[in-house]
């Protein structure tokens, strides 16, 4: 059950970042995409159906850990405490950016509201992508199960350890051109016009941005954690996972090419779930490595609550998933086809 669970939350954070990160990278594009008011209300109707209901994956996926692993997520929300406020500032900014810009026709409220959107945007990657260095890096756990963690220290990746260093920077650089990679391929297929052609311009160098860094991240993560690679050549399912986000990688460039603009959304969708579905592979059981002794790591089996506790909770979530599922089909099918900005005062 724990594996199984481990998989679970492990599966809807790679969901989240997928389904949200869309709409980040539209967010982040949106200045450069969106040059006159219609435009930039192509773009928030865009992603206006999903923008909110995507963050219920995030609200999903600590629910799921809460349930299972109730002590990786206080440790976790304990040391990241900071990281954790700027987060959900830059949800709440997002949100007021996309609702208040409309309440006034006034181009100067307008554009401050852009800005606001477009800079909470870009900064919600940039941390996320932090985040994940820090746990794929690992964290000064000690024996009592909890870390305090600086900002910054040397920024050497070494102990004593903060929440940036050059890694982490590193992470959170990729993590930022992977999702306006991912909201290009997006907009190029859910628009037209001149919004269409300038993310399909921003599309190629953001996604051979986007290999270099991959093959960069890829040796700095060998030189800060051995040990992941060690588990990456004794998991099959990262082998698999690891052909599935390649597969991906490979059908955005040709839907580019080719026009095909939904397949390359499909693939650079496939690409971000892979590359974290392969990580979790490699990482498996450990859920917040420590940096000070491994044997106070934790992991699915010594912080995972009841076996009882894991089937009841499977129970629910065999409920509920599918239904989360099934709105979101919904709404894709509802809105399918192209989108084009609100008549003045109808919309976004």
């Amino acid at each position: 059950m724990e594996m199984l669970w481990f998989w679970i939350v492990s599966g809807m954070v790679a969901l989240y970042a997928v389904m949200d990160g869309f709409d980040f990278g539209a967010g982040i594009l949106h200045l450069f995409v969106a040059r006159t008011d219609p435009e930039r209300r192509q773009v928030l109707a865009a992603i206006g159906p999903w923008w909110d209901g995507n963050e219920v994956w995030l609200l999903a996926g600590g629910g799921a850990m809460f349930l299972a692993f109730p002590k990786v997520l206080a440790a976790g929300f304990s040391g990241f405490y900071l990281a954790l406020i700027l987060v959900v500032w830059c949800l709440i900014l997002r949100g007021i950016g996309i609702e208040f810009r409309s309440h006034l026709g006034d181009p100067m409220w307008r554009a401050f509201w852009d800005g606001v959107f477009a800079l909470a945007s870009a900064l919600m990657p940039v941390l996320l992508g932090a985040a994940i260095g820090n746990v794929v890096r690992g964290v000064p756990l000690d024996a009592s199960g909890f870390f305090n963690i600086a900002l910054f220290t040397d920024f050497s990746a070494r102990n004593p350890v903060g929440i940036l260093d050059w890694y982490t920077i590193l992470m959170g650089v990729f993590a930022f051109v992977i999702l306006a990679g991912h909201g290009a391929a997006f907009l190029a297929w859910k628009t037209d016009g001149p919004v269409q052609a300038r993310a399909l311009k921003a599309a190629w160098p953001l996604w051979l941005g986007v290999c270099l860094l991959w093959v960069a991240l890829t040796v700095a993560t060998a030189r800060v954690n051995p040990l992941l690679f060690q588990g990456w050549m004794a998991s099959p399912l990262a082998w698999l996972v690891t052909g599935f986000y390649v597969a991906g990688l490979a059908c955005v460039f040709l839907g580019l090419r080719s026009g095909r603009h939904l397949l390359a959304f499909l693939g650079s969708g496939a690409f971000i779930f892979g590359l974290l579905a392969a990580t979790a592979a490699s990482v498996w059981p450990v859920m917040l490595r420590s940096t000070l002794d491994p044997a106070w790591s934790l992991d699915a089996h010594n912080a995972s609550v009841a076996a009882s506790s894991l089937r009841k909770g499977l129970v629910w979530w065999l409920f509920a998933f599918p239904l989360a599922l099934a709105y979101f089909a919904f709404l894709f099918q509802v809105f399918r086809g192209k989108i084009r900005s609100a008549d003045e005062g109808a919309g976004y």
